[in-house]
């Protein structure tokens, strides 16, 4: 059977460079590629790269796939999404853990967790 790898997990957006630019700072990854109509950001240390691709429609339902971010800060990190044009979703707790979930500035989901 073939194997494949990640290259990018892709975000569609309405901006691709302010997207882009939004979770460069959340991750502190730099932009590398900007074609216009895709953007991608470095790779972290596992070769993923973060990619977002204009998309004429809007986002209409909650996200099937998401990103989870572990810090050693939560209040700091949220705090600071915030002012970047991040919303809160709401605070969660399972099995122990508790999270924040939250969308970027276009409204996609993600969470943001204590290091554990």
């Amino acid at each position: 059977m073939a194997t494949a790898q990640i290259q990018h997990i892709t975000i569609d957006c309405a901006n691709p460079q302010r997207l882009a630019a939004f979770w460069s700072t959340v991750l502190g990854r730099e932009v590398v590629d900007d074609w216009g109509v895709f953007v991608r950001l470095a790779p972290d240390d596992a070769g993923t790269r973060l990619a977002f691709q204009l998309v004429p429609e809007a986002k209409s339902l909650k996200n099937r796939v998401h990103l989870d971010l572990s810090t050693d800060s939560v209040g700091a990190a949220v705090s600071e999404f915030k002012d970047l044009g991040a919303t809160v979703v709401g605070t969660n707790s399972e099995a122990g853990i508790t999270w924040t979930t939250m969308q970027d500035p276009e409204g996609n989901e993600f969470c943001v967790a204590p290091d554990h």
